[in-house]
């Protein structure tokens, strides 16, 4: 089985070429993101692997289905970079619905301690053994109420990692999870309540129609003045203009950013000897309160081999059984994972 591997890193290889291996599976890899001029690399396979920042848009799953591909095999959990619904009826879409919580949710806990505490700070400064402490001081996180966007796996590890720390937490689902609440250090409530009554937010849900922005001018007028923002999920749940807006006016205490809405051409790559063209990242990454790195939370030994062995995995079964657990259906307007077994 041949399967062609889009937007390679160097990091991708040794996991799934050790379970592409075990399983009989042969990925070529391509460094060029999957796209409407680069569809064309996967005739002659009978699958394609994507990530995060490929753009599987109607002209791409035309391209694909053309080929006679069956199987896009998304190695990440997000797919707000599929069109779903066009896709139904023509193209199985496989993804990793979980690889690591605890490696997206430890990065957010790093960029959280990194800021309130200044580390990136004293550590450009010891570098130059300048070890003055002035401008250095940053605030204890216990007693400190953290509201939590999203209660999924990773949300639930981010929010025992707070309570270690003694913080209290207010949290926000659609769906919440049952027994999370316990009514006195961790409660669920609404947008508006958390918004209001929250020292730090950190963010971890998945981008739609519905969450796109959800971070928006609007809604961090109702946050506190200095407010922490962390966004380890999706990039476009945030405003980034807004946002700018809101740090300038000083009202937003500080920013962390694992994730920007218009990275997809940025991320992943060295831009060190280009010039920045995005005039809203290249503004947030010289605020001193804003940490950004670039998309990089999942990126542990854990995650990568949970993701290469899932995605093998997604592959061999679909085309052994015709379906996979982890297939995403597009129906009654949204996209889900596949219930039934077989999605068409």
């Amino acid at each position: 089985m041949k399967i062609a591997f889009f937007d390679t890193k160097p990091y991708d290889r040794a996991a799934f070429d050790r379970y592409g291996e075990e399983y009989g599976i042969k990925f070529k890899y391509f460094e060029a993101k999957l796209n409407e001029d680069t569809a064309e690399l996967a005739q002659g396979y009978d699958g394609v692997c994507a990530f995060v920042n490929d753009t599987v848009n109607a002209a791409v799953i035309d391209k694909l289905a053309a080929f006679g591909i069956r199987v896009l095999a998304l190695r990440c959990a997000g797919f707000n970079n599929v069109d779903m619904k066009y896709a139904f009826g023509k193209i199985h879409v496989l993804r990793v619905p979980a690889y690591s919580p605890y490696a997206v949710a430890e990065h957010t806990m790093a960029l959280l301690l990194t800021s309130v505490r200044r580390i990136h700070k004293a550590y450009i400064r010891s570098k130059d053994f300048n070890f003055s402490l002035a401008g250095l001081t940053g605030f204890d996180l216990y007693g400190k109420t953290v509201g939590v966007i999203g209660t999924g796996k990773i949300g639930r590890v981010f929010i025992d990692i707070c309570r270690g720390f003694g913080m209290k937490v207010l949290a926000y689902d659609k769906f919440p999870a049952e027994g999370l609440a316990d009514g006195e250090n961790i409660k669920y409530t609404t947008l508006d309540e958390l918004f209001a009554k929250s020292h730090i937010i950190s963010l971890h849900c998945p981008l739609t129609e519905e969450t796109y922005h959800m971070i928006d001018k609007d809604a961090l007028a109702k946050c506190q003045k200095g407010v922490i923002l962390l966004n380890t999920s999706r990039g476009s749940l945030v405003d980034a203009d807004a946002l700018l807006d809101s740090i300038k006016e000083r009202h937003v205490g500080a920013a962390c950013l694992d994730v920007y809405e218009e990275e997809s051409d940025l991320f992943f790559e060295d831009n060190s000897g280009h010039i920045m063209e995005d005039d809203t990242l290249a503004r947030l990454i010289t605020m001193p309160n804003v940490i950004v790195t670039s998309h990089q939370a999942f990126l542990t030994e854990e995650a990568l081999s949970n993701i290469a062995e899932t995605t093998v995995k997604n592959i061999v079964e679909f085309f052994e059984n015709g379906s996979c657990p982890n297939e995403l259906c597009y129906r009654g307007g949204v996209a889900s994972d596949c219930k039934s077994g077989k999605c068409f």
